[in-house]
């Protein structure tokens, strides 16, 4: 049975300079490891999505952030650095990559032993994609060297809440 990889706003609109949410140079560090686990993943046999944020122009998000990831636009795509990897395209109007999307019935078909979730934000979209994915009781494990958030202190809270009230298993991918 394959694993599935959930690679969560790995997106031009967060990682490149010039558009309005990019998170900074710090965070595109986990990119390297990010293609290791994909690379060490598909040899396994396991299934890559792209949750991916996908805004239309008028998203009640925007009264809290900036428009950003605006559907049809270059920010809302995959960065050049992972856009060649297998895997499916998985868009997302909020948080959580379960949330109106067809994840869970992607998931349900593949029925996979395990869920990897890697990408940005630790402290948003990832950590509510891993709260649906424990409450549709889905192992997860969330690689810390995987995924990043401007915010140190937003990013330890929730590494925490992940592993201690989630119960998602913190790895590492290692280099």
């Amino acid at each position: 049975m394959a694993d599935a990889v959930l690679v969560v706003d790995m997106l031009r609109g967060f990682l490149e300079e010039g558009y309005p949410l990019c998170i900074g140079r710090e965070a595109r560090s986990v990119i390297p490891n990010i293609q290791r686990l994909l690379e060490r993943e598909l040899a396994r046999g396991s299934r890559l999505f792209f949750i991916c944020d996908h805004h239309a122009p008028d998203d009640l998000e925007f009264k809290m952030f900036p428009p950003h990831c605006i559907e049809g636009t270059a920010e809302a795509e995959v960065i050049p650095e992972l856009v060649g990897y297998p895997g499916e395209v998985i868009p997302k109007r909020r948080y959580s990559g379960f949330f109106d999307t067809p994840l869970e019935q992607r998931l349900h078909e593949l029925a996979p032993e395990k869920l990897i979730v890697c990408g940005v934000l630790t402290n948003i979209c990832v950590m509510h994609t891993v709260a649906d994915a424990r409450n549709r009781d889905y192992e997860v494990e969330v690689p810390v060297d995987g995924v990043a958030s401007p915010d140190e202190a937003a990013h330890r809270f929730a590494l925490e809440h992940m592993e201690k009230v989630l119960g998602a298993r913190l790895t590492s991918i290692g280099g």
